[in-house]
């Protein structure tokens, strides 16, 4: 009954089973560390490797869509935007060759394809750019996902298109 005398000397006693457990403490934390935190920082780069792709494909699509909307005729325009996109994406380290660009008009299906702009006064249409987003450590037989960014071009309505006098007809 006094402080430290026989109240403790039987709590030893039947605590005295557990001198056998040291370390376990350790072993269980490195085994819930194992099971816990590398599945989480799987996810977590999974999930940086799907925000990369979507940023690499909006950044795209609104350079391509300035390099084109600011261009003097289709041919100049289309290799402008398709050296935007490969800027864009290199700049969030996205592979080029997982890029495509495609043109359709305002409120169109990206997937559709087959639209040209003509870059006429006032002319509206979507500039397209979809990514491949693949995951960290999945192989390559595995279904990749996409991101697709979206800008809508309005080409000004008041362009000059008459030839200056050093330009030739």
């Amino acid at each position: 009954m006094t402080p430290g005398g026989r109240r403790t000397a039987p709590t030893r006693r039947r605590l005295g089973g557990l001198a056998g457990d040291r370390g376990s403490a350790l072993v269980e934390f490195v085994f819930i560390a194992l099971v816990v935190f590398v599945p989480l920082v799987y996810v977590v780069a999974g999930f940086s490797a799907v925000q990369r792709g979507v940023f690499a494909a909006t950044a795209a699509a609104r350079e391509a869509g300035r390099a084109m909307g600011t261009a003097p005729d289709v041919g100049t325009g289309t290799a402008r935007a398709e050296a935007a996109v490969r800027l864009a994406v290199e700049d969030q380290s996205v592979a080029a060759d997982d890029v495509r660009l495609a043109f359709a008009p305002v409120g169109g299906d990206c997937a559709a394809g087959g639209y040209a702009p003509v870059l006429a006064p006032g002319e509206e249409f979507t500039v397209c750019v979809t990514v491949t987003v693949r995951i960290p450590l999945l192989p390559e037989f595995v279904d990749a996902n996409t991101a697709t960014g979206r800008f809508v071009v309005e080409r000004d309505r008041y362009v000059d298109d008459r030839a200056g006098p050093g330009d030739a007809p």
